[in-house]
């Protein structure tokens, strides 16, 4: 059977990324698989339906599309609505937010569709080509300096001039995961003198390798999967005592400590924020799930005591030219190993979609406890 991928025009406010480019049609091509793509879905990445290749076919309708796949890449989770339209067993995969969207998932079974989480995709050596919240989370790293740079009074480096000497801005990233990581690496570049903390311990080595300097506050959190594991109350409290005193002589403070399935951790209380100079920012990329900072507002840039505070939740459709590629290929390492000559055969004993799947056979796979 021959494997007809489908990919939409996303739907979701301010989504401007799309699930396939050009360079990965071309890649596919040779394994006999067709796209249905919706016409100009591309289009907001950088991409026009012309750039392209010929195993494409552009259609008008988001919901011809939909009946004419029997895979369908998304980048956010698939509208109710288009689930209905959707044949038998279709397989579906993309960014599904499975711990808030239980309704969702429920119905997906009931249409019998074969779904997959890519943010479940168990972080194993071999599967970090499939990563996608790391090459995503990369992207909102670096956009979270930049927004931070645009919105100081000061200059990120030292400069020395005729008129005297600027001293750098202090930069607290809160959270060595890939987007803190990454924004280290990106303020450090800019000048910065950069601080970091992580309640893993084993972050250490790596902040430092990046020119921080890390910060200790005597509380370890190592937890499954790469993660940190949610903390008790007293150790939040330690923890926010010793951050307090940094976060208070930083200029610029980015938080991205998350535990997947939880609200955000929160690290900033309103206290800790009016000790802050004015011209001070903090971008928290824990907005979209309820935010490290308690005065944070989701997808607003407000002004709190003179403090700005950012809460983008989706910076890398900011940047979606580099994050559709990424993201494109991150789906067709994912795909590549059950594509065959009969169509798309998965390996269930394979560790990679078993543990990413949601949904097969009408049946929910998923469990909150993953």
């Amino acid at each position: 059977m021959t494997i007809k991928i489908g990919i939409l025009k996303e739907s979701v406010n301010n989504e401007t990324r799309v699930a396939i480019v050009p360079e990965i049609c071309q890649k596919l091509s040779g394994s006999g698989v067709e796209f249905v793509l919706q016409k100009n879905s591309g289009l907001l990445a950088g991409y026009h339906d012309s750039d392209y290749p010929d195993n494409c076919n552009f259609i008008g309708s988001s919901e011809e599309v939909l009946k004419a796949c029997n895979v369908l890449l998304k980048v956010s989770p698939p509208l109710k609505e288009e689930v209905a339209v959707l044949k038998e067993k279709t397989v579906v995969v993309g960014f599904m937010n499975p711990f808030q969207n239980k309704d969702l998932i429920k119905l997906m079974a009931q249409q019998n569709i074969v779904s997959f989480s890519v943010e479940l995709i168990p972080r194993i050596s071999r599967a970090q080509s499939m990563d996608a919240l790391s090459s995503q989370a990369s992207i909102a790293g670096y956009k979270s300096v930049l927004l931070a740079a645009n919105h100081s009074n000061k200059f990120f480096p030292m400069l020395t001039t005729a008129a005297g000497t600027v001293r750098p801005a202090q930069t607290l990233v809160i959270g060595a995961g890939v987007a803190g990581l990454q924004a280290i690496a990106t303020a450090k570049r800019l000048g910065s003198r950069v601080l970091a903390f992580d309640v893993r311990s084993s972050t250490k080595e790596q902040i430092e390798s990046l020119g921080a300097k890390f910060l200790d506050t005597g509380v370890s959190a190592e937890g499954e999967g790469g993660y940190a594991r949610e903390l008790t109350k007293d150790e939040l409290d330690q923890q926010k005592e010793v951050l307090a005193k940094t976060i208070s002589e930083s200029d610029v403070v980015i938080t991205t400590a998350a535990v997947p399935g939880k609200p955000a951790p929160k690290l900033i209380d309103e206290e800790t924020v009016k000790t802050m100079q004015p011209g001070s920012v903090i971008v928290d990329l824990g907005a979209i799930s309820g935010g490290n900072c308690s005065v944070t507002k989701p997808d607003e840039t407000i002004n709190f005591n003179g403090v700005i505070v950012c809460g983008p939740t989706n910076l890398p459709a900011t940047m979606p030219k580099h994050a559709s590629e990424l993201y494109a290929r991150n789906l067709s390492n994912f795909l590549s190993p059950a594509i065959t000559e009969k169509g798309l055969i998965v390996d269930w004993e394979d560790e990679v979609f078993r543990d990413s799947n949601l949904t097969k056979n009408g049946e929910i796979t998923f469990s909150a406890e993953h």
